[in-house]
């Protein structure tokens, strides 16, 4: 008797249970990209380290990748995860008690950890596919990015709020978020320990060993023969996505301070960024089951140059523009990580399926970390529209690489 309505039926569940916990991870994310640049450019009065924060974060996301990955493997998606996302609200709290001691060392150790609820973040999006079938693995995994959104949007938006509320408990304003943060993390993790049950990569194996492999053909699928040159094709893809996305992101609360702006402003242009990070998701996942991996992959490269176009042209008294450009910034970013994502699933066998997956996301994590990093310093010693012109250039990076495979394909 086939158990495939049974895999139907976890599915679902799956997916509720990976949504519920993307809503409350969403709000834990979106504090350090609001106020973590913020917050070291406070401490340390530099405007050259503003970008560590981003930097560290995304370190600390590279060996979370590892760590959720392999006991991910090894245990199953609901401990891995949850792991994580305890570990980023330990993270969060290290933040606060840093600003509270003033002490940028604690802080520096703090964002390190925090970055695992980053990781973590990203890595969900893996159990949203492990029981999807090929055709429709992109709306699977756009399903849970789109499931951020709600907490994305709505963190930065109560950073004056939390900030408020650090006051009354003596905290510095800036950490404020951290609090949302601290309670968003425990809160994701308490229901996908309790409730991601059966566990999706467990189950989908023990499915994989009753069933022949799924070999069904997608629309532009993944072009490029061997699973090595498929994880090399879709790594290169998200990585390049995510480096350009947070060098943009992170010095643009630091660009809109320098002309006038206040946090309110920063949030609500932050609130839009990440909003476009995740809820195109749908209609990208279908784009990815439809017409392919590669041309989607193609069209992020060619977005994000507009984005950071736009930004390099925008007035800096334009928060409309800002806006727009942080949006397109963010849908750039989408397009990559599930056309990204898609590739990585369609090429890596069950069996290292979760292994894979977290070294492919340190490599992205890496990349986030050196675009964190470079953003501060190159702003210091040029200026914001500079760092927004390069940043979309070095996204066409995308386009070829696309292309190529497309060519190796068809001859």
């Amino acid at each position: 008797m086939s158990r495939l309505p049974d895999a139907e039926h976890a599915q679902r569940r799956v997916l509720r249970v990976l949504v519920s916990a993307q809503i409350l991870s969403g709000a834990g994310l979106a504090a350090g990209i609001t106020v973590g640049a913020l917050l070291a450019q406070d401490m340390l009065g530099s405007t050259g380290l503003a970008g560590l924060p981003s930097a560290l974060f995304t370190a600390g996301s590279a060996l979370a990748a590892v760590a959720v990955g392999r006991l991910s493997h090894t245990r199953g998606r609901r401990p891995g995860l949850a792991a994580g996302y305890l570990t980023g609200a330990i993270g969060s709290l290290g933040v606060i008690a840093a600003a509270v001691l003033g002490n940028p060392v604690v802080l520096f150790v703090a964002l390190f950890v925090y970055g695992a609820g980053t990781a973590t973040n990203l890595q969900a999006r893996y159990a949203g596919a492990d029981l999807a079938d090929t055709a429709h693995r992109g709306r699977a995994v756009s399903t849970v990015l789109v499931a951020t959104t709600l907490g994305g949007v709505v963190g930065p938006n109560l950073a004056a709020p939390t900030g408020a509320l650090a006051d009354t408990l003596g905290i510095p304003h800036l950490a404020g978020p951290f609090l949302l943060a601290a309670l968003a993390y425990t809160l994701a993790a308490l229901v996908l320990a309790l409730w991601l049950r059966p566990d999706p990569l467990l189950l989908a194996r023990e499915l994989g060993a009753m069933q022949p492999a799924d070999s069904a053909p997608v629309p532009g699928d993944l072009p490029v023969p061997g699973v090595e040159k498929g994880v090399a094709a879709g790594g290169f893809v998200m990585a390049v996505a995510q480096l350009v996305m947070v060098a943009i992101m992170t010095m643009t609360p630091i660009h809109m301070l320098a002309h006038g702006h206040g946090t309110a402003a920063a949030g609500l242009v932050i609130a839009i960024h990440v909003g476009a990070m995740y809820l195109p998701s749908p209609i990208t996942g279908w784009l990815v089951d439809r017409h392919g991996r590669l041309p989607v992959a193609a069209a992020s490269g060619v977005t994000l140059l507009a984005a950071g176009t736009l930004a390099a042209l925008a007035p800096g008294d334009s928060i409309a523009l800002l806006a727009l450009a942080l949006a397109l910034l963010g849908l750039g970013w989408n397009l990559g990580l599930v056309a990204g994502t898609a590739i990585i699933t369609d090429t890596v066998p069950l069996a290292t399926r979760a292994k894979t997956q977290g070294a492919v996301d340190v490599s992205i994590a890496i990349a986030g970390a050196t675009g964190g990093m470079g953003s501060g310093l190159m702003v210091a010693t040029t200026s914001y529209p500079v760092l927004a012109l390069v940043g979309g250039l070095l996204a066409l990076a995308v386009v070829p690489v696309a292309a190529l495979s497309g060519n190796r394909h068809d001859s």
